[in-house]
């Protein structure tokens, strides 16, 4: 296959209250559902009403966020910066330490892996940005009735961010909110669900020790190597019925060919 198209990315910086705190190699698609979404998984803001205005400049990238007169920057610039592994050059706030604080996650969910088999088959196949250029990551949000919503990025980090983002603007309940993602689950990865309080994270490659122990520690149940016809379980609390005879727990089982 020979593709035409190439993965983009820019740096674009992100200024609270006029002041920059870091520039961040993203994807310029759907930077309104970045922005709320990693001001949210951070802890800068609590909810959409923490923030008081927002204005992406494409053009300079720069995105400027106001926020509420509660918050204080100096503060905030003094917690220790944590650069996260993998593409996109991503930057978390929070430590472990920090997110086993975190509350534990309650969920409404009741799923099974062919469930999340299937969806993960339609996550990939409305991923424009991907099938195009074959480097792109993706984040999905399955709603309740089976609808699926779709962001891209090119980190990992970016996507979550992308999707979280868009829930809160649209006032979905995490409670009901299955995640899947293309990247791999680490500690920070695992902890933009967890704050944002979905019990239901699964991706098509593999998740972290760190993040299957805070997965534990928090009541998220995690699967991994959601592709063809298996998956892995890494953590479970009862929400994800096994109905797959190719899944052991823990362990990525192949039987007759598949892969």
């Amino acid at each position: 296959m020979i593709r035409s198209m190439c993965p983009e990315e820019y740096p674009i910086t992100l200024y609270l209250n006029e002041k920059a705190i870091a520039t961040y190699q993203l994807t310029k698609q759907d930077l309104e559902d970045w922005a709320i979404g990693y001001l949210f998984t951070e802890g800068i803001i609590d909810s959409l009403n923490d923030l008081k205005g927002l204005q992406i400049f494409i053009d300079r990238n720069r995105i400027y966020a106001e926020l509420t007169s509660d918050f204080d920057l100096e503060v905030f610039m003094k917690r220790k910066k944590n650069f996260t592994a993998g593409c996109g050059t991503g930057l978390t706030f929070f430590s472990m330490t920090d997110i086993r604080k975190f509350s534990k996650v309650e969920s409404n969910i009741k799923t099974t892996l062919s469930y999340l088999l299937k969806k993960r088959t339609e996550f990939a196949q409305k991923s424009p940005m991907y099938l195009e250029t074959g480097g792109m990551h993706g984040a999905c949000l399955v709603e309740p009735d089976g609808k699926i919503t779709v962001r891209e990025d090119i980190g990992r980090h970016n996507a979550v961010d992308k999707i979280i983002g868009f829930a809160l603007r649209q006032g979905l309940d995490p409670k009901n909110l299955i995640l899947i993602t293309t990247g791999r689950i680490s500690y920070e990865m695992l902890s933009k669900s967890a704050r944002f309080g979905i019990g239901v994270l699964g991706s098509r490659t593999a998740a972290t020790k760190q993040a299957v122990q805070l997965a534990k520690f928090l009541n998220i149940d995690v699967v991994g190597y959601i592709r063809g016809k298996m998956a892995t379980i890494y953590t479970t609390t009862g929400r994800i019925q096994d109905d797959l005879k190719e899944v052991v727990f823990g362990q990525l089982y192949k039987k007759g060919g598949i892969s």
